[in-house]
């Protein structure tokens, strides 16, 4: 009897429990990175705590991380269904010393960089066990050192900045901005609106993971969106992929004259946590606001003066 070889996450899902045993055993054995990716995908599509809601950045950033192991793997002797106690750590190691290869950077890869690529490496072997081909935790005690240096240091919100690109902005990247900027949502998010979504003052947001909130306009968002209309017969406002949005914000920046200052959307979304939590003082509104499930990740959104509570301990 020969085998069929399956492909596909949906096929992959759909094989019996020996079959898929018998697939995750040969692609381990044989290195078989692609393989080893669709295994991983329908693994945390189907089986891990976030199911189908599991967002497909993450995916991509998973399949990254498995597409760069295995090659590691089968060039250092690692048996990847009865690797050493550790190899887990070696891999770390060498993630750690590595040059990154960004555009206009030196060093090593950051440490958020290393910790997103064994994370998938994580999910890699919980995939394989739960397709039943080992019981190997090769990474179970690996160690990823944080990052010393904060996020907000590192990647500030944008400030003074968001007025002066406004400026340069055509209405449609104009609105993109300020749904960022001042409706704090993600890129993403911004990406994916549809006029139908839109409700006078409030904008319903259909965020990560599958989550839904309801988020206040102000003034300049809603006369930003009240003039622009749909991109598609479905309500879309934007037609934009991600890389095409940041093609045309970067330009934008440029013409403003702070093309060195560009960080991405995210610093613009820091810039709607950072000035709610100034007047707000309150974490959890802000997380609320930005559809945090965690007061500790808005904290990472909003940058606080080293002498904010100067005036408070005054008079201690």
């Amino acid at each position: 009897m020969s085998l069929v070889r399956a492909t596909g996450t949906l096929a992959i899902s759909n094989l019996t429990d020996q079959a898929l045993r018998v697939r995750a055993v040969e692609a381990a054995s044989t290195y078989d990175g692609e393989m080893l990716v669709q295994i991983t995908r329908a693994y945390m599509t189907t089986a891990s705590r976030k199911g189908a809601r599991t967002s497909s950045k993450t995916l991509d950033a998973y399949a990254l991380a498995v597409r760069d192991f295995v090659p590691w793997a089968q060039d250092n002797g690692v048996q990847l269904l009865r690797p050493g106690r550790r190899d887990g750590g070696r891999y770390v190691a060498q993630l750690q010393t590595r040059p990154t290869l960004g555009r206009g950077k030196t060093g090593t890869l950051s440490a958020s960089t290393v910790a997103q690529y064994v994370a998938g490496v994580r999910a890699l072997y919980r995939a394989l066990r739960w397709a039943g081909a080992t019981e190997a935790q090769p990474f179970e005690d690996a160690h990823v050192p944080p990052d010393p240096t904060p996020g907000i240091v590192k990647n500030p919100p944008y400030m003074a900045e968001i007025d002066a690109v406004l400026a340069q902005c055509e209405p449609r990247l104009a609105a993109l901005l300020l749904l960022c900027a001042h409706a704090g949502l993600r890129v993403s998010e911004a990406l994916g609106l549809k006029l139908t979504e839109i409700e006078g003052a409030r904008l319903t947001v259909h965020g990560k993971g599958g989550k839904i909130r309801r988020v206040p306009l102000g003034q300049r968002v809603r006369a930003a969106l009240a003039g622009l209309p749909p991109v598609s017969t479905d309500g879309r406002l934007f037609d934009w992929n991600y890389a095409q949005a940041t093609y045309q914000m970067q330009k934008a920046f440029r013409a403003a004259g702070y093309g060195h200052v560009w960080r991405g959307f995210h610093a613009a979304r820091k810039h709607s946590g950072t000035r709610l939590y100034s007047a707000t003082r309150d974490f959890t509104r802000v997380g609320l606001f930005l559809g945090h499930s965690s007061v500790d990740t808005t904290r990472r959104y909003v940058a606080v003066q080293d002498d904010d509570v100067a005036s408070e301990v005054e008079f201690f």
